[in-house]
């Protein structure tokens, strides 16, 4: 929401589009912010909608347009004092083109658009609008939300000032809430429904019903012949995950496959904001992004709730913990810390491997000049084998340990407490 602010008052501002997957919140996002920063909103959605869909084919004549906008909405749009939302653009190419226009011959024009699956269609042909759209990703409610959601205000604004001997005070209840994440996730229906019923049974049904949903989109949108590479893809994530070495690894499909057959399906997706591709780094060097090692990538969910639910681990599991768990437990955490990294800070995350195998760190960041080496433990465990040998090979100025203990600042190391990944 403060990002759509500072959007509304930016001096050259631009269209916008809100860009994520389905069912984390855009349209909701989209009318609240009309709702409470503006005198009048102008919801137009394009599923479903023909009619509007053809304002568009003509041509890109402005006032024409809001012409038939205010007909269809019932709003007389004047641009001081009204907000433009087109919803499911990803259904009308010449909407989304429109936006140049509107860029170009009325800035004065609030205007949001989004679209579940709008990476799809620009990937299919449909022309975005380079440099005349202003964006923003929105993702699943990190941590810090949830806590929000839960009532725990204050525990969340403790995370936020980053007073870390305050936080080990109440780490009791960081703890318990951050098992409830782990489980619930941060799809803002399911936290919705948990924040009020503490039902975790129903919790579990509410994932369900979104992962049908999920492959429905499949069905609808992809043709024959990739649409079982789609699925094979897709439920394939918490095995490669549940691995010593999470490298995705194609055999592990199908006996014989390889990445060229899969590749479209992976890109597809992707581009639905399902999920996230995270590559490996075959040198620890500035910039991380010259040494991208483009053949070898780890896979993770949109959302460590509907990981959980995709791997069936039950609520007791999660929250007492128990020792069938303990191999999957790195996995839930791995997936749970690229979240916050990815909707929490603005790091681009990567791994890397040494070339003997001896250690492996969980995630690469570039801050500056530097690279920093990001290792992930599920407990207190603070025995940190990988980052010791990659510290004796490279001599990195700053390195990151992530796990249930304490935040500690040593020499060239700092733990930081899971539940405050964020503050990385």
């Amino acid at each position: 929401m403060q990002q759509l602010i500072d959007w509304m008052n930016k001096e050259n501002r631009k269209p916008l589009i809100l860009k994520g997957a389905r069912q984390v919140g855009k349209t909701w996002l989209m009318k609240e912010f009309g709702k409470t920063h503006f005198k009048k909103v102008a919801y137009v959605t394009f599923y479903n909608n023909q009619r509007m869909k053809k304002v568009f084919d003509d041509d890109y004549d402005i006032d024409r347009i809001i012409m038939n906008i205010n007909i269809e909405t019932k709003i007389e749009v004047t641009p001081e004092d009204t907000l433009i939302i087109f919803d499911e653009i990803q259904d009308a190419p010449r909407a989304l083109e429109s936006l140049k226009y509107f860029c170009e011959n009325a800035p004065e024009y609030a205007v949001i658009a989004a679209g579940s699956l709008l990476g799809v269609a620009i990937h299919n042909g449909v022309s975005y609008p380079v440099g005349k759209v202003d964006q923003i990703d929105l993702h699943p409610m990190n941590f810090r939300e949830f806590l929000e959601a839960m009532g725990e205000k204050q525990l969340a604004d403790l995370l936020v000032h980053g007073d870390y001997r305050l936080i080990s005070d109440f780490r009791d209840k960081y703890i318990h809430w951050l098992k409830n994440y782990y489980y619930v996730g941060g799809m803002p229906e399911v936290v919705s429904y948990f924040s009020r019923h503490k039902d975790y049974v129903e919790v579990r049904n509410l994932q369900n019903s979104l992962l049908s949903q999920y492959e429905d989109d499949f069905g609808k949108h992809v043709g024959s012949s990739e649409l079982p590479r789609i699925r094979m893809i897709w439920n394939s994530i918490p095995i490669q995950l549940a691995k010593e070495n999470k490298k995705f690894f194609f055999g592990q499909i199908k006996t014989g496959a390889r990445m060229k057959d899969f590749e479209v399906a992976i890109e597809w997706l992707k581009d639905c904001g399902l999920i996230t591709k995270v590559h490996r780094v075959n040198k620890p060097a500035v910039p991380l992004k010259a040494y991208v090692d483009f053949s070898a990538f780890k896979l993770y969910l949109l959302d460590v709730g509907l990981l959980g639910a995709m791997s069936e681990l039950d609520a007791a599991t999660i929250l007492e913990g128990n020792e069938i768990f303990t191999e999957f437990k790195g996995a839930l955490t791995e997936q749970y810390a690229l979240q916050e990294l990815i909707a929490g800070t603005e790091y681009t995350p990567y791994y890397h491997i040494s070339e003997t195998g001896k250690y492996e760190m969980d995630f690469m960041i570039q801050k500056g000049k530097n690279v920093v080496p990001v290792e992930v433990k599920a407990e207190t465990n603070l025995r940190a084998k990988s980052l010791q040998a990659y510290h004796q090979k490279y001599q990195p100025a700053y390195a990151v340990r992530i796990s249930m203990a304490d935040y500690r600042q040593d020499d060239w190391l700092t733990n930081i407490p899971l539940y405050a990944v964020s503050n990385i």
